[in-house]
């Protein structure tokens, strides 16, 4: 009860606090499009700095309690396991832990940071050829909003009806109706009841959840069709801008919502299977908590280490297979393996390339969240004097600060997902021109030249990697 009182009192700065991650992510955008190479190097500074600042904050200079955390057991005051000194000193050993691994990799991937630094330049590029891009994952929020009130309010119907049954129920019982009526009877289904639809009412829930992923996921198959379609509209035109169509977000949009829609429906609906088959596994793991077999609970956790694997390959499988959909227009199957084996003929540059690039996008949306964050404990703890009187009063000052945490990296994650999308638009654009095109005056590429200086930054690197020697003897000619 006390978080929700917290929440009453802190609502209207948490907002607040949303809509400066908001403004602060698209200035980071902004400033991307302008100074990518800058940003990138800055981004990468600031989060080492945010990370180490954050291990020498106060909690985590003062003396607390010696108790442990087993000692202390389950408490609903979360509020006491801050102020023993175990607690601390996990938050600092998981921060350390996380600096180290970001600098070992900037240290090991160095110079393919430098290549995927090049890559978001011309995403960025892209991105200002096409800045509506920019706002369209808010059309993405607002779907899926409407998704999950329907979700949301299917699922607590039956909840409703046994409340309103049973409250009928008593007011029959309190009433002179059977005095006026003898043969009059109060006959009613409550939740859990001997009917049909009480009985099997498990299997129903299941279901809506089940709908819930593929709308869900249909939803966010949309979004990933109509953004590559755009940017691939960019990289394939010859003459840019010149060539590149009007309004290339809406036309995008309009192509998939009016071919694409079976196969953004059925690759939906296979990753949604596999997703509904995880919750199934969660049920089952709850339910045999109190178990004592433990080769079936080792079975279980296997099945959903394999199945969570599942997910994500065919999460990155379908977003491959859309890009393809989006350039060619063919179905999902044959557009997923297209992609599979066009992927699977450039695996060293998905390593170069695509995952070092999404690495530094994720340092970005680790960047806002770090900095919205601390100014958010700041401010709730009532640590910044100027603003010391306007701060809440709360229980819990962590209930505000986590949710605009959580807040802000889905604010976050929606912006740079539209950078994410155009670098894997442009990369398997890239990869598909190569091996249609030669550079020759017959057949040019499509690319920039600065898209080609990556090309033969890339081969460098992963001449390097095989340790192979080569001189590009004929360069292609534009």
């Amino acid at each position: 009860m006390r978080i929700f009182e917290d929440y009453t009192q802190s609502w209207h700065w948490i907002l607040l606090g949303l809509v400066i991650a908001m403004v602060v992510s698209l200035i980071f955008i902004v400033l991307l499009r302008f100074l990518a190479g800058i940003m990138v190097w800055v981004m990468i500074i600031l989060v080492i700095l945010v990370i180490g600042y954050g291990k020498g904050m106060k909690p985590f200079r003062e003396p607390g309690a010696d108790v442990t955390i087993r000692d202390l057991g389950l408490q609903t005051d979360f509020s006491v396991y801050l102020q023993i000194r175990q607690t601390w000193l996990a938050f600092m050993i998981i921060l350390c832990i996380v600096e180290f691994i970001i600098i070992l990799l900037l240290i090991f991937l160095r110079k393919r940071v430098l290549i995927a630094i090049a890559l978001i330049k011309e995403a960025s590029r892209a991105i200002g050829h096409v800045m509506s891009a920019l706002f369209y994952p808010l059309l993405t929020f607002a779907l899926l909003a409407v998704v999950i009130a329907y979700w949301a309010i299917t699922a607590v119907y039956p909840l409703i009806i046994s409340q309103i049954s049973k409250l009928h129920f008593l007011t029959f019982n309190k009433s002179n109706i059977s005095m006026q009526c003898p043969d009059a009877e109060c006959l009613f289904a409550f939740y859990g009841g001997e009917t049909l639809y009480h009985k099997y009412l498990i299997l129903f829930q299941f279901y809506n959840v089940f709908l819930f992923f593929w709308c869900a996921n249909f939803v966010t198959a949309l979004g990933q069709v109509t953004l590559s379609g755009a940017f691939a509209s960019y990289y394939w035109a010859f003459k840019k801008p010149e060539d590149i169509p009007g309004y290339p977000i809406f036309s995008s949009l309009g192509r998939a919502l009016r071919y694409h829609t079976g196969s953004l429906a059925f690759g939906s609906l296979i990753l949604s299977l596999v997703q509904v088959i995880r919750v199934i596994l969660e049920y089952l793991d709850h339910k045999l908590k109190g178990a004592q077999n433990k080769c079936a609970k080792f079975m279980l956790s296997c099945m959903k280490c394999c199945f969570w694997c599942l997910e994500k390959c065919i999460k990155f499988l379908n977003r491959n297979a859309y890009i393809m959909i989006a350039i060619y227009g063919k179905s999902f199957c044959p557009s997923a393996k297209d992609a599979f084996f066009l992927l699977m003929r450039n695996i060293v540059r998905v390593a170069v390339l695509d995952k070092v690039t999404d690495f530094l996008l994720f340092l970005g949306k680790l960047l806002i969240v770090g900095i919205v964050g601390i100014f958010s404990f700041f401010f709730f703890s009532g640590r910044i004097r100027a603003v010391e009187e306007a701060a809440p009063s709360l229980n819990y000052y962590w209930v505000p600060i986590l949710t605009v945490v959580v807040g802000s990296y889905l604010i976050a994650h929606g912006f740079f997902s539209v950078y994410a999308m155009c670098v894997d638009t442009l990369f398997l654009c890239f990869c598909e021109d190569l091996e249609r095109n030669d550079g020759s005056s017959e057949r040019p590429y499509f690319m920039s030249p600065e898209l080609h200086e990556i090309l033969s930054k890339t081969k460098r690197v992963e001449e390097e990697c095989d340790g192979v020697e080569h001189l590009n003897t004929n360069p292609p000619v534009y």
